[in-house]
């Protein structure tokens, strides 16, 4: 079984799915290679990938996830879902309930990216605690889109939400140049003590684990020994990564070739099933 936990699609219907990017700027990849999810299908098989997570296109879409809950209603078996919503708004709790309604299971804050590279703080702010507090006692996992500098603040949630499954997209964006004990990392491998927080493994981390003095076996070795191999599953980041498809899974299956296979299932499939229950389905 191989999940890809983050892919996204963007329709090319712009007409019937208009862009309205988070914090008024378009991401580049989203405006120069749409994918609409038919042609996500068609890569998924292509790379042997059984079962895709997609998530909501901020930078293209906003809070508007008509699109992913379309592309999960047409293939309910290929597909999961990852929605945002703007979690200090008055009605937060009413849009999470009604993506969840549409066959959304998990939900994605974006803090910080290529199109917002300041990283904001509303995510911990008090008006955020009745979304934080529903995911906790509902088992709602919220992906982070954010930087290593921002985790000391999102440690303030962890401790008031222990309940709530947070995932850590790209390794929250951490550097691994500098070599063992990867200091620039810290903060990331701080979090392991937290038994809900989990990491996303995407070409970005992978690419970091393959500069200066770090490699794979040490970099990416250190975040299995921190956290375990089921607190961390993979994600190709297609099409926002370059590659295509199958470049990506080979590229990942290579990093993590030093892993017995043990770790290397609960990173491409099982840690995923555990988080996103319907992808254990069918």
């Amino acid at each position: 079984m191989l999940i890809d936990t983050h892919s996204h699609v963007i329709a090319t219907d712009t007409a019937k799915y208009p862009l309205a990017p988070l914090f008024g700027r378009q991401s580049q990849w989203s405006a120069e290679h749409p994918l609409d999810y038919p042609d996500m299908i068609a890569a998924m098989d292509s790379a042997g990938v059984d079962r895709t997570v997609l998530v909501q296109a901020s930078s293209a879409y906003a809070f508007d996830n008509s699109y992913v809950a379309d592309a999960l209603a047409a293939h309910p078996n290929c597909f999961a879902g990852v929605f945002s919503i703007d979690v200090v708004a008055p009605d937060a709790v009413e849009k999470m309930k009604y993506w969840i309604g549409r066959g959304l299971s998990g939900m994605r804050i974006f803090t910080a990216g290529s199109t917002q590279p300041v990283q904001q703080t509303f995510f911990a702010e008090e008006a955020a605690f009745p979304v934080w507090k529903y995911a906790a006692d509902n088992g709602i996992s919220v992906c982070m889109q954010m930087q290593v500098k921002g985790l000391p603040l999102l440690e303030t949630v962890l401790k008031r939400f222990p309940g709530a499954p947070v995932i850590l997209d790209h390794f929250a964006r951490a550097e691994a140049a500098d070599g063992p004990p990867f200091a620039s990392a810290a903060p990331l491998f701080a979090l392991a003590k937290y038994p809900n927080v989990y990491l996303k493994l995407t070409h970005r981390p992978i690419e970091q684990s393959m500069k200066g003095k770090a490699t794979p076996e040490t970099f990416l070795g250190k975040a299995v020994a921190e956290f375990g191999a089921n607190r961390i599953m993979w994600g190709s980041n297609f099409p926002a990564a370059d590659p295509p498809l199958p470049e990506l899974v080979a590229m990942a299956r290579k990093a993590l070739s030093f892993l017995p296979q043990g770790d290397q299932d609960w990173i491409f499939a099982k840690t995923a099933q555990a988080l996103y229950p319907a992808l254990a389905k069918n």
